[in-house]
């Protein structure tokens, strides 16, 4: 039972005031992703000197690494110790993150700031996507997510775009990262004070939970084997998961590099790096609640040929016209994929092990940052960047096609929306 004794209700409009708060907090978490969206690539090369694509990427992989961890550790310690002081660590964490990004004398300790970063994203985004499900129930979780990935994506979007105009005008630090600083306080403030727990919804709708035929009380290595290769729905996001974080992380480390070298100004630059997040974060507000109605295995196959497609059109072309298309339909993409995908793993875990079945998905789809730094940039040191963007098209072309054939649909409807 919650505070003063009241059953907890679960649904998007019995919640809507917790659920708002959420989303805002989940758009801080992104607005301070996207500080580094424009700036840290031209950041290694101008400042620091780094020619090597797999230096640079370094920091991706820091990132990447430790965001992975932290979300499995995240959907563990929210099933321990309740939602909120999880949510909190994640932002005390990021405090130092702006400080050693305008500070920073090496390469390292940009590094070292991605590091707190990926625990900041792990531990911060992955309780918000565990609390949206918690309190909206089972009929929708679709809406739910795609609203979720929506803020986070949109303010990424947003800020890298803020960001690359502020460096154009100011330098590359410190302004971009004063905004960082300015997110944090907020988030920390809010996350503090109007964050309420949610792990009471869930114990209330595992109560009432037929099960699916799955046992409840699932210890976390049975939930990791489910997650990762057992169950075929479960297995099948997380490895289509990895693999759209594996085409961010080479959006992210490496496009600016090639449109900076193609001669295009950083305003032009920052707004290509925004283009994509952007139409993501706009597009799930659509396709979160359109998987609620066609499923989610359809969206997803469709979303993972549609990135491929864009993948394949960033490295045939050249110039801001054909890169701009590019990007949206990377972002179109990656909206039909996203909620979807996180949607699934909370129509399949029950909600007495729910929160160890996103971190544990979460720790594959983040893995794909790490994974795709280091084969991104090693490709692209071998055969340059268009050649490794040609590679990881084919790789999410085949991602979708396994979809295709191991997944069963996860959702069926039921029921008046609440």
């Amino acid at each position: 039972m919650i505070a003063n004794d009241v059953t907890p209700r679960l649904g998007l409009r019995a919640n809507a005031a917790q659920f708002l708060l959420l989303v805002a907090v989940n758009a801080l978490v992104g607005g301070l992703l996207g500080t580094e969206r424009t700036v840290l690539p031209l950041l290694g090369e101008r400042e620091f000197h780094l020619t090597a694509y797999t230096a640079v990427l370094t920091y991706i992989l820091a990132f990447g690494a430790t965001k992975a961890v932290t979300n499995f550790l995240a959907g563990a310690l929210s099933d321990r110790y309740g939602r909120k002081p999880v949510l909190l660590a994640g932002w005390l964490a990021a405090i130092p993150v702006p400080l050693l990004l305008i500070w920073a004398p090496n390469w390292g300790w940009v590094v070292a700031a991605n590091v707190l970063l990926g625990v900041n994203q792990g531990l911060a985004w992955s309780t918000t996507v565990i609390m949206k499900i918690d309190l909206v129930g089972p009929h929708r979780r679709g809406l739910a997510m795609g609203l979720n990935e929506a803020a986070g994506y949109l303010a990424v979007a947003g800020t890298a775009l803020a960001s690359g105009a502020l460096a154009a005008r100011y330098g590359l630090r410190p302004a971009p990262f004063l905004l960082g600083a300015a997110y944090v306080a907020l988030a920390l403030g809010l996350s503090a004070l109007l964050v309420r727990e949610t792990r009471d919804h869930a114990r209330h709708e595992a109560a009432g939970h037929p099960g699916g035929g799955r046992p409840d009380g699932l210890g976390t290595r049975q939930v990791v084997g489910l997650v990762s290769w057992r169950e075929p729905a479960l297995a099948s996001v997380s490895q289509a998961g990895l693999v759209n974080n594996l085409n961010d992380g080479l959006a992210w480390g490496l496009f600016p590099v090639l449109f900076a070298a193609a001669g295009l100004s950083l305003p032009r630059i920052g707004l290509l790096a925004a283009l994509y997040p952007a139409v993501w974060g706009f597009g799930q507000i659509l396709t979160g609640p359109l998987s609620d109605r066609l499923g989610r295995k359809p969206l997803i196959v469709g979303g993972m040929v549609t990135q491929a497609g864009a993948l394949g059109l960033v490295a045939a072309a050249d110039g801001f016209g054909l890169w701009a298309a590019a990007a949206v339909l990377l972002g179109a993409g990656t909206a039909m994929v996203y909620p979807a995908l996180l949607a699934a793993v909370g129509d399949v875990a029950h909600p007495a092990w729910r929160a160890r079945a996103v971190g544990v998905y979460r720790l594959w789809r983040d893995g794909g940052f790490a994974v795709g730094a280091l084969s991104a940039g090693l490709l692209a040191d071998l055969v340059g960047i268009r050649g490794a963007t040609w590679a990881v098209a084919a790789l999410t072309a085949a991602s979708g096609l396994l979809v295709a054939v191991r997944m069963y649909e996860t959702h069926r409807p039921c029921g008046p929306a609440t």
